[in-house]
């Protein structure tokens, strides 16, 4: 631990993460260059900064004070940054949330976080507003990007009504300045606690040690900024060198990201397996995915199947740098490296962390043996919210526990085995679900697929598989007696499915995870 410890960063105790991801840029002369770019506006890293100050004037204005939750339901426009840089430099604590749940999932966090305000884009306003007079907490709304009703400010003039000369917070570098809610894949989300120094640790140690960004990189991350990934991927990365992002408010649909790709020319892409394997199946997708400039992709979200990030390199010609990461740890804590990938491997740790696998009972396990995975390192939260027993049971000392199955193979490398609670016996055998879906996803007529375990008529569980034909193939007998048979000299004659169920599409989190408890609830 103490040699990951040596690469960290160092902050003084008087830290607002602001003056290093904003202030810093303009300092050093980049005021005109642009630090986002959507599909409507531009944003240069000098109107970030004078819009962040009077957002936080706003705020002010409207007896929203310092430790006070700040709620972003807004999509991935300029706006979006402005909000969220805006409060940090007002000690305010912005909670960016997912753009895409229900009324009753919003009045959950909202009530759960006491959030006293909220910024939230004119074309999700409607989903919220059933459950705003169930909110007695709730006391601004802010509407960005359209037109704001009775009893709510419109964002953007609420900006130009407020003074561009402010006084940065003074915040201290352990000090929470942001939270992420989980994404709830396994029941409600938690709202995870992330400090000022966590934003530049994970840009320094994973978007400069790993991914090398520079200031000449322009970066486009499918997932969006409310994902701790995304937040990372298109935001504290580029920020923490002077790059620029371009961000994309629709859905990341393999059209709509490659109309990105062609018009922006990104240097470095950020994606899901789901979406990668979308691309890869529509047709006619260009080299570089339609950048001209693209040398670097990245994955995480889920672990990339091996033959999906062959087929990738094959035809768009860029490796994918493949990691885990989490809401908890901020961002990938382990990964491949460019120019040293092992498809099918998660890679090794990322420089700053260290990572173990462990039994059951928190002793190490040996090489091979499937155990949970556990990471230490600068970025871990600082717990959940209101959540005291589940803290304890994550955030052990240095060390937090991932809920992630794993294995080191006798090359060092940490190989992804399924998340802890997906695994299952079959025949007194461990079965990972990712293999099986790995084989399936290795035979040219399925596009996406899941597994679970499910009891037969003994009562003995088995594989179930849940998959997605490409266009093409029917869902006939034969077809499903050759997967099986394909997963039987693929990855074991125990593991096969038994049953195979085909879908339309696959349950998934806004965030690219599928939802295997809805397939096993689901039978």
């Amino acid at each position: 631990m103490d040699d990951a410890k040596s690469v960290w960063a160092s902050f003084p105790r008087d830290y607002n993460a602001v003056s290093d991801f904003v202030d810093s840029n303009v300092e050093a002369g980049r005021g005109a260059k642009p630090a986002f770019i959507d599909p409507a506006n531009a944003l240069t890293y000098g109107s970030l900064q004078e819009r962040s100050k009077r957002f936080a004037n706003a705020l002010k204005k409207n007896g929203v004070e310092p430790e006070h939750r700040l709620a972003l339901i807004m999509l991935d426009t300029v706006a979006m940054p402005v909000a969220f840089w805006g409060a940090l430099r007002a000690g305010v604590i912005p909670i960016p949330l997912n753009t895409l749940l229900t009324a009753e999932q919003y009045a959950y966090i909202l009530q759960d976080s006491r959030a006293t305000s909220v910024v939230v884009s004119a074309s999700l306003l409607a989903t919220l507003e059933p459950v705003l007079k169930a909110l007695p907490a709730l006391r601004t709304i802010f509407v960005s990007d359209g037109d704001a009703p009775d009893g709510c400010q419109h964002f953007e003039q609420a900006l130009d009504d407020a003074s561009s000369e402010c006084e940065t917070a003074q915040t201290c570098c352990d000090e929470t300045a942001f939270w992420l809610y989980s994404s709830g894949s396994t029941g409600k989300p938690k709202g995870v606690k992330h400090l000022h120094a966590s934003l530049m640790h994970t840009a320094k140690l994973f978007g400069q040690s790993v991914l090398g960004i520079e200031e000449s990189d322009v970066v486009f991350s499918a997932a969006k900024l409310f994902f701790a990934y995304g937040l990372g991927n298109a935001m504290s990365f580029p920020m923490s060198v002077g790059a620029t992002a371009a961000l994309l408010p629709a859905r990341p649909t393999p059209e709509a990201v490659m109309e990105v790709m062609a018009r922006q020319n990104p240097s470095i892409f950020f994606g899901v397996p789901t979406l990668y394997a979308a691309m890869l199946a529509h047709p006619g997708i260009p080299s570089g995915a339609g950048s001209s400039k693209l040398r670097l992709c990245v994955s995480a979200g889920e672990a990339l199947p091996k033959e999906l990030g062959e087929q990738w390199r094959t035809q768009v010609g860029s490796d994918i740098i493949d990691g885990i990461g989490s809401t908890e740890m901020l961002h990938i804590f382990v990964s491949n490296r460019p120019g040293n990938v092992t498809y099918g491997a998660s890679g090794l740790p990322v420089p700053g962390y260290a990572a173990k696998i462990v039994a059951p009972d928190g002793e190490p396990v040996a090489d091979g043996e499937i155990g949970e995975l556990v990471v230490s390192g600068p970025s871990a939260g600082e717990g959940y919210w209101n959540q005291r027993e589940k803290t304890r049971a994550t955030f052990a000392g240095e060390w937090t526990y991932t809920s992630d199955n794993y294995r080191r193979g006798d090359d060092g490398l940490f190989y992804y085995c399924g998340r802890a609670d997906d695994m299952f016996k079959v025949s007194g055998n461990w079965v990972s679900p990712f293999d099986v879906e790995s084989a399936l996803l290795s035979h040219q007529a399925v596009l996406e697929a899941a597994v679970v375990g499910k009891e037969d008529g003994e009562g003995l569980l088995k594989p179930k598989a849940f998959i997605v034909l490409n266009q093409g193939y029917g869902d006939g007998q034969e077809l499903m007696d050759d997967l099986k048979a394909h997963v039987k000299s693929t990855a074991g004659p125990w593991k096969y499915p038994r049953w195979i169920e085909v879908m339309d599409e696959l349950p998934k989190t806004a965030t690219g995870k599928i939802q295997r408890f809805k397939l096993r609830q689901a039978g």
